[in-house]
């Protein structure tokens, strides 16, 4: 698992504490299963990176200020802890902002051992950080059962040896991600959208990438909650 971070002191201790609970129950079920957990810390300034060495994770640190960057470094790091056939080996990302239910990573490799060699998972933000207009508007465009198929770091699957094949993740400030799904269906990879294993993200409006999740959650908000035209004088 790969999770970057910058700055996240507010929100780091719970992502970890949902990450290690997923992992947990994937080793209850599979006995056996290595997996490792790897922080990229991407210049951070607060206490983010004590909170992260308190925890039996592993951590990486850089100056990139670049989420591609972080998450790339993030995968290498964890790669070379692991030993096992490329085929054989799964990397789940995440982001510091982010919660994971408990079967997150156990549905994942459930996917993998079909094979699927890349999982887009859904991302819903948190309704309190909503308003109740905004979060109405969130639960009646996005139904269960019917994945839209975009592409979030927040929840992202993808095997080794296909992440390989596409050239990894590139160093882009923002939409790494998306970057990184064009290639793996470029050279022909299966790609699977799921809602089973949907996390949950801050929704924040300001976040750690200029169009990350956090602007779309600002336009949605701009919009959805704009007052009417005859409040406005139009």
């Amino acid at each position: 698992m790969v999770i970057p971070a910058h700055d996240e002191e507010a929100l780091i201790g719970r992502c970890l504490a949902s990450v290690e609970r997923a992992v947990t129950h994937a080793r209850e079920r599979e006995h056996g299963l290595s997996a490792v957990v790897v922080v990229a810390l991407d210049a951070c300034s607060d206490s983010t990176a004590t909170q992260v060495r308190r925890r039996r994770v592993e951590a990486v640190e850089l100056t990139a200020r670049r989420v591609g960057t972080a998450r790339r470094v993030g995968v290498e790091r964890a790669l070379s802890l692991i030993e096992a056939d490329a085929a054989d080996t799964w990397i789940a990302m995440t982001d510091a902002d982010t919660t994971v239910p408990r079967d997150w990573l156990a549905h994942q490799l459930d996917l993998m051992d079909a094979g699927v060699d890349m999982i887009l998972g859904t991302v819903r933000p948190d309704f309190a950080d909503l308003s109740a207009r905004h979060a109405d508007y969130w639960r009646a465009t996005h139904r269960r059962g019917e994945p839209a198929g975009n592409v979030h770091g927040a929840n992202l699957g993808v095997r080794a040896s296909i992440y390989a094949r596409a050239g990894g993740i590139p160093d882009l400030a923002e939409h790494e991600d998306v970057a990184l799904a064009r290639a793996v269906r470029a050279i022909g990879a299966t790609v699977r959208a799921s809602d089973v294993h949907e996390v949950e993200t801050s929704g924040r409006f300001v976040g750690r990438t200029p169009a990350g999740y956090a602007a779309f959650l600002r336009r949605v908000h701009a919009w959805v909650d704009a007052p009417p035209l005859a409040e406005t004088g139009a």
